[in-house]
């Protein structure tokens, strides 16, 4: 299933104009997933961030995705509908032993999960990583990496969109066999980035950053074998 999606993207991406004639008529090749966890902390922050990046995305790569963000459970098998899921939060992150497993499961077989933490979730996402995948290092990801450089490119990695404790925005990924699996944006809030530019009154400038990021992102998932 994601190989046939990561192919549809790709189409699009050497055929925009094709692509863009074509959605004009045909509903989105495909949809991505908030995905929805247990601890307290708030899952749905920035209700208005993921339609807007999938809107920027459809507007300047030509991709074809459902402007309907799903909301998932971790638990649920519902989440291997969604190549792509989107997880963020300021607080308490708690997973069960069956959701470990399905994310697991999710993950391995062909998944990506971008977690954004939105300052106030590193020290409640960090165990749950180590117990998703305890036989990897959550590594922070060279500027060279091929997620920083997409259809934008990023020289000095992850842009910083908020100030809040002063530290450089970072971005760190789990590696399994190869496969980037998980990217974690850590001082950086690339979601508030994506929000209505009245929200977080941030410039211009910034919020085109973070979706510019937020872009690439969406293009590596569905370009990178």
């Amino acid at each position: 299933m994601f190989n046939q999606i990561k192919h549809i993207f790709l189409s699009a991406l050497l055929c925009p104009l094709i692509m863009l004639t074509f959605t004009s008529f045909s509903p989105p090749s495909f949809q991505i997933g908030l995905l929805k966890y247990a601890g307290g902390g708030d899952w749905y922050a920035n209700p208005t961030s993921l339609p807007n990046l999938v809107k920027f995305a459809n507007r300047n790569l030509s991709t074809n995705i459902s402007e309907d963000v799903a909301t998932v459970d971790v638990g649920s098998p519902e989440i291997a509908n969604y190549p792509f899921l989107h997880m963020t939060g300021h607080g308490n992150v708690v997973f069960s032993d069956q959701e470990l497993q399905n994310l697991r499961n999710y993950l391995i077989g062909g998944g990506f999960l971008h977690i954004d933490d939105n300052y106030g979730m590193d020290k409640y996402i960090r165990p749950q990583l180590k117990r998703l995948f305890p036989e990897l290092e959550l590594l922070e990801l060279p500027f060279d990496h091929p997620i920083y450089h997409q259809h934008y490119n990023f020289r000095t990695g992850l842009p910083k969109i908020h100030e809040h404790d002063g530290k450089p925005a970072q971005g760190f990924g789990l590696v399994y066999e190869g496969r980037l699996v998980v990217f974690y944006s850590y001082e950086c809030d690339l979601g508030d980035g994506w929000e209505d530019a009245a929200v977080h009154g941030d410039s211009e400038a910034t919020r085109m950053k973070a979706l510019q990021m937020g872009a690439n992102l969406l293009q590596y998932v569905f370009t990178t074998k």
